[in-house]
């Protein structure tokens, strides 16, 4: 099976939470940090109690993991399922922005605001190349691959790539959608 094939097989709609599970003994910072946040926004949802008491814990876990891994991503993300951050340094996600499912992010990515508070909004298996920005109210499609330092500040259709600075629409070789 060759790497394009494979690609294809990863789910737009439904999430791979084996992509965030943290091996027992292994350090791995950025899967640390995104359980510290879905911990906190499991607990938000418990009883008064269980909030009481489980919010300052997983507040404190994820400042410890945002220090360590070097990313600044917010307890209240909107963020799906099987998010992967091998190399978490330097994330930046604006707090009201919306990542789909199976996505992954290297480093020095940020994901924010333009000056009209317009939002983007990421797709399903998205693959966000190191020091890529998606700024304002881009709307990126599923499967789509942003290359390395892309600067993205339109839409990007499903199935597409961007790369360059402004980012430019690539269609696959059978076309993007």
């Amino acid at each position: 099976m060759d790497a394009e094939n494979a690609a294809s097989e990863i789910s737009a709609v439904t999430a791979d939470w084996s992509r965030e599970r943290c091996g027992l003994f292994a350090w791995q910072p950025g899967r640390q940090l995104l359980r510290s946040i879905r911990w906190y926004q499991a607990v938000c949802k418990k009883p008064r109690v269980v909030r009481i008491f489980g919010k300052p814990v997983t507040i404190l876990l994820h400042r410890f993991w945002s220090v360590v891994s070097g990313a600044d991503i917010p307890l209240n993300s909107q963020i799906g399922g099987g998010l992967l951050l091998p190399h978490p340094n330097g994330v930046v996600i604006h707090p009201q922005a919306t990542i789909g499912p199976n996505c992954l992010l290297f480093q020095q990515v940020t994901l924010g605001a333009d000056l009209q508070g317009a939002i983007p909004v990421i797709g399903g298996h998205v693959d966000i190349g190191a020091g890529a920005k998606v700024i304002g109210g881009a709307r990126i499609g599923d499967h789509v691959r942003i290359g390395a330092n892309a600067v993205v500040l339109c839409d990007v259709p499903s199935g597409c790539s961007a790369v360059g600075v402004p980012a430019r629409v690539i269609p696959k070789k059978g076309g993007c959608g």
